[in-house]
């Protein structure tokens, strides 16, 4: 097999875990057979660790660099960048946590791929916009110490509901980010929950049409106590909007490989069809260079956290480009391209159908840009 361009960062990098996506990408679209082997391949490759400051066991660099991380695996397999964005996504929700007992407590099983990390925020980035109220509700079951003094109370909880779609849910073991209303009221907050802890039901596998080898499932919370070394923040809105910028720059990270890949497999076609899209993918590769400088200088700066619509029009620009990168794909390798076994055309064409629709989906994106330029509007503040 010939290694295009957008594959030679990670067979340079990790040329184990390469070599695995590559005998195996089809297997991970198709069904659950190797579901519990993506986490440790990734760990063993040292993914995980990539912008995870040293101090904390990573390898250091800059949330760019983990983007590229997942840029380079969906490039092999969308299925594996799929997981890893689950699992770096959760622990970057650790790195931006202040709680520094529980992000001790979990991210060296994190990091070495042992325990699997479920990011389970996407019901809570749409309350964040207003499309969706929260789903799982806290009761507060807050007790007095055994001494009875006062200053020794244990926060705690009893949560109730369920999301309908988590990536990540290791059978083997996992974590979950989840965002919690409370009944007594105040900001919600945002708890990591345990596969073992009680009441917590993970559902069969979704029966999906492809990404089948990620471990995707339901999750459901009854009477599941939680305490105050389980939360994340226990102020989600403000949270939320420090953390969205990482959070959707790495699920873009799918979306830069995908595109990647799909460019060079259009070179793998023969003179007269490669000669017939020649501009469209130099034009569809100046865009892809544009779009990832300015995603990976944004989520750096800091800049879509008071400006998260322009992270919303990279992330539409983004998914428009990989459907014209994957359509220039099938119309280079003609028939070839519907025969099974013979490319990983078809696979791509599922995968670049996922992309749409991964949360926030894109027409979430623009009903949202849409409101706000209503908004703007009335305000008279267009810009």
């Amino acid at each position: 097999m010939s290694t295009t361009a957008s594959q030679q960062g990670l067979t340079a990098r990790a040329p184990a875990l390469a070599s695995w996506l590559d005998a195996h990408a089809e297997t991970l679209d198709t069904d659950a057979t190797l579901s519990g082997e993506v986490v440790p391949q990734l760990a063993s490759a040292g993914l995980l660790r990539v912008g995870v400051p040293v101090e904390l066991g990573g390898t250091g660099g800059t949330i760019g660099d983990a983007i590229d991380s997942v840029a380079d695996v969906a490039a092999h397999s969308f299925a594996a960048a799929f997981v890893l964005w689950g699992q770096r996504t959760f622990i970057e929700y650790l790195l931006q946590s202040p709680n520094q007992a529980l992000r001790d407590r979990l991210l060296p099983a994190l990091l070495c791929g042992e325990l699997a990390g479920a990011t389970g925020l996407s019901n809570a980035m749409k309350y964040l916009s207003a499309i969706e109220p929260l789903q799982i509700r806290a009761t507060d079951v807050t007790t007095l110490s055994s001494s009875g003094v006062g200053g020794g109370d244990t926060s705690s909880w009893r949560v109730n509901g369920g999301l309908p779609w988590i990536t990540n849910l290791r059978k083997q073991g996992f974590v979950a980010a989840a965002a919690v209303d409370h009944e007594a009221g105040g900001p919600p907050s945002i708890f990591a929950i345990a596969h073992d802890a009680p009441g917590v039901h993970r559902s069969d596998d979704l029966d999906l049409i492809g990404l089948r080898g990620t471990n995707t499932a339901a999750l459901q919370m009854t009477d599941t106590p939680l305490r105050e070394d389980d939360r994340i923040t226990d102020n989600a809105p403000a949270w939320l909007v420090r953390v969205r910028p990482a959070f959707l720059g790495l699920q873009c990270g799918m979306s830069l490989g995908l595109v990647r890949r799909s460019l060079d497999a259009t070179n793998e076609g023969g003179p007269a069809a490669r000669s017939a899209v020649a501009d469209d993918v130099a034009a569809l590769t100046d865009q892809l260079a544009s779009l990832t400088t300015r995603l990976k200088s944004g989520v750096l700066r800091g800049e879509f956290v008071d400006t998260p619509a322009s992270l919303f029009k990279l992330r539409i620009s983004l998914a428009e480009l990989v459907h014209d990168a994957a359509t220039l794909e099938v119309q280079t390798g003609g028939g070839r391209g519907y025969l099974r076994g013979l490319s990983g055309v078809a696979r791509r064409q599922r995968e670049a159908a996922f992309v749409p629709i991964v949360t926030p989906s894109l027409v979430q994106l623009k009903n949202q840009l849409a409101a706000q330029r209503e908004q703007q509007l009335k305000t008279g503040t267009v810009t």
